[in-house]
């Protein structure tokens, strides 16, 4: 089984206070735009929207099934906000984009990646797996869903939020996710 190494580089701008952090993008197969989430079916633009617009289309092109990349980019920027993953190469043991179906083969060098964020004050982790990848990483509790825990790191103190996942299959309404990320994105 051939493995995939990430297709993408860390987004990281600069005096990013906040990095989001997923699991690994899904087969390209699956990408409306060439960025982090790029799933048309993945709900996080449609997060980002409510929280900071009040509409979930805000940074949606229903026209075109995909998602206005250059308005989510300018956004990042003006508030911080970093992205990545919590690997760096996986094997899908099916053919799906589910965490439960990745086998992590390297996970991403987090204390160099955060290193290079003198300004981070919060990390999210948007799925199960990528919770467990970086709790395990620390050493440090994995928090419940909507929660967070506190850890030093590199001399400062960094809050560590698992939100829940952006993806369709994770049952819950697009507004209640909004409403769980609102704790976080607030703080900006």
């Amino acid at each position: 089984m051939d493995s995939e190494k990430h297709p993408l580089q860390p987004f990281i701008p600069d005096g990013a206070r906040l990095l989001m952090l997923g699991s690994f993008p899904p087969a390209r197969h699956r990408w409306s735009m060439e960025f982090f989430y790029p799933n048309f079916q993945n709900d996080m633009w449609r997060i980002f929207g409510l929280f900071f617009f009040a509409d979930k289309l805000h940074f949606v092109d229903s026209e075109v099934r995909t998602f206005r990349r250059e308005e989510i980019v300018s956004l990042l920027r003006e508030k911080g906000i970093a992205l990545y993953d919590t690997a760096v190469e996986v094997r899908r043991t099916r053919n799906t984009a589910s965490d439960k179906d990745l086998e992590i083969v390297m996970p991403t060098d987090l204390d160099n990646l955060m290193s290079g964020m003198p300004a981070l004050e919060m990390v999210v982790t948007t799925g199960q797996k990528a919770t467990e990848l970086f709790a395990e990483n620390f050493n440090i509790p994995q928090p419940k869903v909507g929660e967070s825990v506190s850890f030093c790191f590199d001399g400062r103190q960094i809050m560590l939020w698992r939100m829940p996942s952006s993806s369709r299959a994770y049952p819950m309404r697009v507004e209640k996710k909004a409403e769980a990320y609102a704790k976080v994105l607030s703080r900006l």
